[in-house]
């Protein structure tokens, strides 16, 4: 349903998405294994990843990193209500905050999102005490401390 969907609304066929699937999956496959596995040529998988990231549907190749494996043992998703005439400004400076690694302004429960990383529970604590917490706008913090990530 989701490649259906995708094909139908984006132009893309097949083949591109079964190309960005691949990559998804890890981006440092070699074009030539992504060629083998789609049953096409090596220079048509450049071609097409070339005009991906030209169209912005590859925004950027990236790596997947373990929190835990680098020392940090508390890994949050935030949800942070924010007066709406600052939600923006209120974003914009969760992105500055040290151990934010993503933050997405939603229509949710929470007007924001983030996930936050720490070495440990203290400091996530004074992390969004002293830092989330303290930006003119917070209205309030609610944190969910990741136990297993299943999947992405």
């Amino acid at each position: 349903m989701v490649r259906k969907r995708a094909r139908e609304s984006s132009g893309m066929d097949e083949v591109d998405l079964g190309i960005l699937e691949v990559l998804a999956e890890d981006s440092r496959t070699p074009f030539l294994e992504v060629a083998r596995r789609l049953g096409i040529s090596e220079s048509a998988v450049r071609k097409r990843v070339r005009a991906l990231v030209e169209r912005g549907a590859i925004r950027r190749f990236t790596v997947e990193v373990d929190p835990a494996k680098l020392g940090f043992g508390a890994v949050a998703v935030v949800g942070i209500d924010a007066d709406p005439s600052k939600l923006l400004e209120v974003a914009r400076r969760v992105c500055e905050l040290e151990g934010v690694r993503s933050v997405a302004i939603t229509s949710g429960d929470h007007s924001i999102v983030a996930e936050v990383w720490a070495r440990d529970t203290r400091e996530l604590t004074r992390l969004l005490s002293e830092g989330v917490g303290s930006i003119e706008g917070v209205k309030r913090v609610c944190p969910a401390i990741v136990l297993e990530r299943l999947k992405g």
